[in-house]
């Protein structure tokens, strides 16, 4: 909890509109929309990763409102490029192995086609998350028409079969006596559990089984040297969350350049976790940040975009707007590009 009182000397006279403010942390997405929508126990709610029909009927009990704005989320799903089950020196996922499945690209596009947006998009996100194949999906002049999204799962068993994946008794398929087993972690979130559940009843079906992993948030996304589960980690096949763009991509992008590398040398704090290594994307994102011409610029981050989602480094899911929850008679100016917060000072309750 945080508590603040008014500044009475700040800088822009008859701000802000109101003498105190009090910040609840912790709980859950579904309980903070709660006690704005449905309760009116609070003014304001922000985050909100929470399946749509569950807000449409919290909006039924009249004390406030669900406000969507554009921004640079995009829930997605990472595929680890080292091998995080093997140690190299102490370290597990290091730059010195190559993940033993997914070295091969058959695997990575037959799990780009079994990832069912679509229904994603209409069963849990509805008007707060819309299925795309991008991983920069805003602003729009940043969003690559060269990539598209196909949910199939004869075609993902197909490119499996051809490429030597045989079905076993089990079902599940083996290669070269290794068998197509994954490790598939997200944070605890009503949403992402749905979410992991439709992706691994596809790949059953393709014969990939698939083991899904939950972690509490404070650990997934927290920088702990000590846990082996943090999302910056990512000692494991696959993990899935949203990351944030900006109105612009070029500091975005800056997570898959190969010397942003998570290791342990530093502390597991560079941006690339999935440590994906590309000659090609290096120099693509070099040349964009030196170019000066916008429309030049805009190619060349959009390239960034092609090379990661073409190669199935990340495999998008949805953009995610900002999606917040206002008691009704709060008047607040949000922004998908900023924090909620940015223009506190100006929010008032009418009367």
């Amino acid at each position: 909890m945080v508590a603040g009182v008014i500044n009475t000397a700040y800088h822009v006279e008859n701000r802000p509109h109101f003498d105190s403010i009090e910040i609840k942390g912790g709980g859950d997405a579904v309980s903070a929309a709660r006690s704005v929508l449905q309760t009116g126990e609070y003014d304001f709610a922000w985050n909100l990763q929470v399946e749509d029909e569950i807000l449409l009927r919290l909006e039924k009990g009249g004390k406030g409102r669900v406000v969507i704005t554009n921004g640079g989320g995009i829930e997605h799903i990472r595929l680890q490029s080292t091998d995080p089950w093997t140690e190299v020196d102490g370290e597990r996922a290091s730059l010195r192995t190559k993940h033993p499945l997914f070295s091969d690209p058959a695997v990575r596009q037959a799990l780009a086609l079994l990832v069912d947006r679509a229904s994603i998009e209409k069963f849990i996100y509805g008007r707060t998350g819309h299925a795309t194949a991008n991983y920069v999906d805003y602003p729009e002049r940043f969003r690559s028409r060269n990539t598209r999204f196909e949910f199939d799962t004869d075609k993902a068993s197909a490119l499996l079969e051809k490429a030597g994946w045989i079905k076993g008794a089990d079902g599940i398929r083996a290669k070269d006596g290794k068998k197509l087993k994954l490790v598939f972690q997200s944070s605890i979130n009503q949403p992402r559990q749905k979410t992991q559940a439709i992706v691994k009843q596809a790949c059953q079906k393709a014969g990939i089984e698939v083991e899904v992993k939950t972690v509490v948030a404070s650990v997934y996304f927290s920088s702990d040297l000590a846990n082996p589960d943090t999302g910056g980690k990512f000692f494991c096949d696959l993990e899935m969350h949203t990351s944030y763009s900006g109105a612009d991509p070029e500091v975005f992008m800056r997570g898959f350049c190969s010397w942003e590398a998570a290791t342990k040398e530093n502390k597991w704090s560079g941006r690339n976790s999935t440590r994906w290594q590309s000659r090609e994307y290096d120099e693509t994102f070099k040349a964009a940040t030196v170019e000066l011409d916008p429309v030049k610029r805009a190619a060349l981050l959009i390239k960034c975009n092609d090379l990661v989602v073409n190669d199935q480094v990340v495999i998008p899911v949805v953009s995610r707007p900002d999606v917040a929850a206002l008691k009704n008679k709060l008047v607040a100016e949000l922004s998908g590009w900023d924090s909620n917060t940015w223009d506190l000072a100006n929010w008032y309750i009418e009367r």
